[in-house]
């Protein structure tokens, strides 16, 4: 199905906002917060639309919007131990968000930033002359880590459930799209021996015409004939009365004048 305009332009704000959150900013920058805030209203509205996208799509969506989301409240926090341990708890995304990166933009933020905090919490180790406050950061490096180890159990049990859902996603649209294909079969049946019932009706009515046309030139042709000879022999007679009457009318006429002669 193709993306609609309210997708397109989610997919360009998100690409945007990766792009700001894998620099460095200044802590007054405001834009990224405005973006993530605008993502969560474009998110809302693509959920309530229609023709929304796929379900493992949208989750996929909002995992990263939450993904930005949570990384600018870990900016606020005001240590790098809290910032580090804030940032184990962040879910990237699992698929790039255009078809230009190779790997999920999400995931390269989150190593970067990762490696920051780190790397500030390595400084402050370094630079701190009270043991307590080493053995402290220790103490949460290990904290961190039974976090983090807890966070990709959540993160393996999440996408199993999430993979469960979309094969069955994929088998209720292969079964839908099975009923569908059989419905237009009984339909193309149907029209089909309607189709053949119709042919044969008119095949015999039209063979039943033929031959009411061949018995009706046949009636034709014979009344035709006789008519030919009934006129032929009208004919005859008419000549054979007419010549009588001439022999007739000429043999009254010498009669009459052998009987009646000529006066002086």
């Amino acid at each position: 199905m193709a993306a609609t305009r309210l997708e397109l332009n989610l997919m360009r704000l998100l690409s945007r906002c990766e792009a700001l959150a894998a620099e460095r900013r200044d802590p007054e920058e405001w834009r990224l917060e405005k973006y993530v805030a605008a993502l969560e209203d474009m998110l809302r509205e693509l959920k309530l639309q229609s023709c929304k996208p796929a379900p493992e799509l949208l989750n996929e969506y909002s995992r990263k919007v939450d993904f930005l989301k949570g990384l600018l409240e870990a900016e606020k926090l005001s240590s790098s131990t809290e910032k580090a341990l804030a940032n184990q708890f962040l879910a990237p995304g699992r698929t790039p968000t255009t078809t230009k990166e190779r790997t999920p933009a999400t995931k390269t933020v989150h190593l970067q930033t990762k490696a920051r905090c780190t790397g500030k919490m390595r400084s402050e180790l370094l630079g701190t002359v009270c043991f307590g406050a080493a053995d402290s950061l220790l103490l949460v490096y290990r904290w961190t880590f039974v976090a983090f180890s807890c966070r990709l159990a959540a993160d393996e049990k999440q996408s199993a459930v999430e993979l469960d859902a979309m094969l069955q996603h994929h088998q209720d649209v292969q079964e839908k799209l099975a009923e569908e294909m059989l419905s237009l079969a009984r339909s193309l049946k149907n029209n089909t021996l309607a189709a053949q019932n119709v042919i044969k009706q008119d095949n015999q009515t039209l063979s039943y015409s033929l031959r009411m046309a061949d018995q009706n030139f046949e009636k034709l042709k014979d009344e035709s004939d006789r008519l030919e000879q009934h006129a032929k022999k009208s004919v005859n007679w008419l000549l054979w009365i007419m010549l009588i009457v001439v022999c007739f009318i000429f043999i009254s006429m010498i009669l009459f004048i052998r009987i009646f002669p000529k006066l002086k």
